[in-house]
């Protein structure tokens, strides 16, 4: 019993996927914008060439079409019925979902005084449409029904904000060239003129020749040579060194020098009270 109930199981399983969808009675009727009809004929699905249909910006396009079982010829609603409109030239597609009633009987109306948003954008070559059926029961179908010519897509219109959002220039940065070394002329003229008081107290001073007895003590030594550092940092600063560095090297420079300078004033008061 159960090897029997097996047997017919089986075979009423294979039936059901010999058995497929067909597409019976296609016709499509194009109407003026006053409801006239202008070309109506019925689609061969066995042709080659496929027709080619024009439709003018206001005419009516209308599509109806029967989907049967193979096996039984009964009515049949599919899980998914679609038709698609394909430009092979530039690849672009749009598909639409057509509604079949439950005896398989299907209409599908476009509208170009209205054209919906699912057709793509249109040029002079024609669109390739195609119906394609879909179910968890049956095989999918797929047939190519006509080639469409549309009116050509107008440009879509600017949106007032559309500029803001567009790519702007690229910014390009400039950057300040390296400072150029002055001339070596420039340079040793701003170097003489920044030691000409050096240069004029060491000529009187060979002018006068006094007697500096202590010049090279510890005590008086440090002062002098911290007010030649100073000298020196000026210039160093001239050829390579930032104000930043300057102002670090001369605070510390300053503080040797007041020390200095301190010490070298009371050694100095001390030496002219022993003379008196």
């Amino acid at each position: 019993m159960v090897r029997l109930w097996l047997t017919l199981t089986l075979l009423a399983a294979a039936g059901a996927h010999a058995a497929s969808l067909t597409v019976q009675t296609p016709r499509f009727t194009i109407s003026g914008p006053d409801a006239t009809q202008l070309r109506s004929e019925s689609i061969s699905l066995d042709q080659s060439a496929r027709p080619t249909l024009t439709l003018g910006t206001t005419d009516v396009l209308k599509l109806t079409f029967q989907v049967s079982e193979s096996s039984e010829g009964k009515g049949v609603q599919p899980h998914q019925t679609f038709l698609r409109f394909y430009d092979e030239v530039s690849g672009e597609e749009g598909v639409q979902p057509v509604r079949v009633t439950p005896g398989g009987k299907a209409k599908f109306e476009l509208n170009m005084a209205r054209p919906p948003v699912y057709l793509p954008p249109t040029t002079t070559n024609p669109l390739i449409v195609t119906l394609m059926l879909g179910s968890f029961e049956y095989a999918p179908v797929q047939h190519d029904l006509f080639n469409l010519v549309l009116p050509a897509s107008q440009p879509p219109p600017q949106h007032p904000d559309e500029t803001r959002f567009a790519p702007l220039p690229e910014i390009t940065h400039t950057f300040r060239p390296e400072q150029r070394t002055p001339a070596k002329a420039a340079s040793a003229f701003f170097a003489a003129f920044v030691y000409w008081p050096w240069l004029i107290l060491i000529g009187l001073w060979l002018y006068i020749n006094p007697r500096v007895p202590h010049l090279f003590s510890p005590h008086v030594f440090p002062f002098i040579a911290s007010l030649g550092a100073f000298e020196g940092l000026l210039l160093w600063y001239w050829v390579s060194l930032k104000l930043g560095q300057v102002l670090l090297y001369g605070g510390i420079l300053g503080v040797l020098t007041a020390l200095a300078g301190k010490r070298a004033l009371s050694k100095t008061g001390e030496w002219r009270v022993g003379r008196k």
